[in-house]
């Protein structure tokens, strides 16, 4: 019988939700449509055939949860996470699961390889490799595909799983996958699969739920699968000593470590230079966009034509600051700006002229008719300098790199309901 607890630090409980073989969940009436997900110190395998008490788990396993959905949430993944708790628990939305495990593979091993005999281990998928399993212990979890999960037609919190929804699934899946992949690649830690599962919240959302831990991926660092630090040391075992179980416990100690000392990505700098002050407006329009996709801004005032020397002195500053530099030039009429940060710079540069309607022909000459041997380029409106200048970042910065693809994704989600709320009306 489940123990029942009534709080968890400054936490009252309500009723036990459910449990499963590593964690409860229950009601948290002082939040209405938010639970509490309570860890154990059990680690199972082979549909919970294989299980054991693992002290220090609980603490381990919400700490790598809360870490990697901070992440998650930081870039505008839809997550049902809303903060840690206590040590062995967080605060999530309530939801109702989707009886479906999305697994995504980067390379071929485990139960992929004994699926597809003839596959080399090690096989690597690119794209990523995406499947769908059914959550029944009692039947070792089978692989579905994509048309059973429709023709299944759950329904969840009034939303009715359909193509739409699975397809949104699968693409959030290969969302995650991707971004941890980036985050761990700055560990030197190749992610090699992972599984996630999904809920719908009272609102009737599809939001990333339950855990995300070392339950839930294979990690490999340095791409060597003898160095694995996942669940999986543990499911090799045939037999479990108390030395065995340290060793578990150590690998994933060393996952939560990793995790702690990752490095903000904070080495960058988009310095929107504009040659007069009547153009703020529009450097305040490209400074909002570059914010909203995680980029540091500062806005300088300085004319190619009219303050020469102090245009080049705002050029070496920031050279001088060792970290990655797009520089965004806003300059009308003759744009003398860009080209001349161009051609004293080795950093992107991109030209954003602010144009009127009247004169848009005449004065975006100036910018796309660049002199020989200069590479800056031109975008017309300010969220498309916005977005270059992000693109340049987001080659080595994990967290810019992650909210463009969220906003990908987002694409994606709202295009769709447009259309469908526009065949309702027909």
């Amino acid at each position: 019988m489940a123990k029942i607890v009534k709080q968890i630090g400054e936490y009252k409980l309500g009723d036990l939700i459910i449990e499963g073989k590593t964690k409860q969940v229950y009601d948290l009436p002082s939040e209405p449509g938010h639970c509490i997900l309570l860890s154990k110190d059990k680690i199972t395998a082979g549909d919970g055939v294989k299980k054991h008490d693992l002290k220090g788990k609980a603490e381990i396993s919400n700490k790598t949860a809360c870490k990697v959905f901070d992440i998650l949430k930081s870039v505008g993944v839809p997550t049902a996470f809303v903060r840690q708790a206590t040590e062995t628990a967080f605060v999530s939305r309530k939801c109702e699961m989707i009886p479906i495990e999305w697994v995504t593979r980067r390379l071929a091993t485990g139960s992929f390889l004994k699926r597809h005999p003839g596959v080399k281990e090690g096989y690597r998928f690119a794209p990523v490799k995406h499947e769908t399993f059914f959550k029944d212990d009692a039947n070792h979890d089978p692989q579905w595909s994509e048309e059973q999960i429709i023709s299944a037609e759950f329904e969840l919190n009034g939303l009715k799983i359909g193509e739409k929804e699975v397809d949104y699934m699968a693409r959030i899946s290969v969302l995650v996958f991707e971004i941890l992949e980036k985050v761990w690649q700055t560990r030197q830690c190749a992610l090699i699969d992972m599984k996630i599962e999904f809920g719908v919240d009272t609102s009737g959302e599809l939001v990333v739920a339950d855990v995300i831990d070392s339950d839930s991926w294979r990690l490999w660092p340095s791409g060597d699968k003898r160095l694995m630090v996942d669940k999986q040391v543990y499911r090799n075992l045939t037999t479990v000593t108390d030395k065995d179980l340290e060793t578990v416990k150590r690998n994933f100690e060393w996952v939560v470590d990793q995790l702690d000392h990752l490095l903000p990505p904070n080495d960058h700098l988009v310095v929107i230079v504009m040659g007069s002050p009547s153009d703020k407006d529009h450097c305040n329009k490209i400074k909002k966009h570059c914010q909203d996709l995680g980029l540091n801004v500062e806005i300088r005032v300085s004319s190619a034509h009219k303050t020469t020397e102090a245009a080049l002195k705002i050029i070496s500053h920031y050279e001088s600051l060792n970290v990655k530099i797009v520089f965004i030039a806003v300059a009308g009429r003759s744009n003398g700006l860009g080209p001349v940060i161009s051609g004293n710079t080795d950093f992107p540069v991109i030209n954003c002229p602010p144009l009127s309607k009247d004169d848009v022909d005449r004065d975006v000459w100036s910018s796309l008719n660049v002199p020989s041997g200069l590479g800056c380029t031109t975008a017309i409106y300010a969220e498309t300098a916005a977005l270059a200048a992000a693109q340049s970042v987001g080659l080595t910065n994990y967290i810019v790199w992650s909210k463009l693809r969220v906003k990908r994704l987002n694409n994606y989600k709202t295009l769709p309901k447009f259309d469908q709320e526009f065949r309702n009306k027909e």
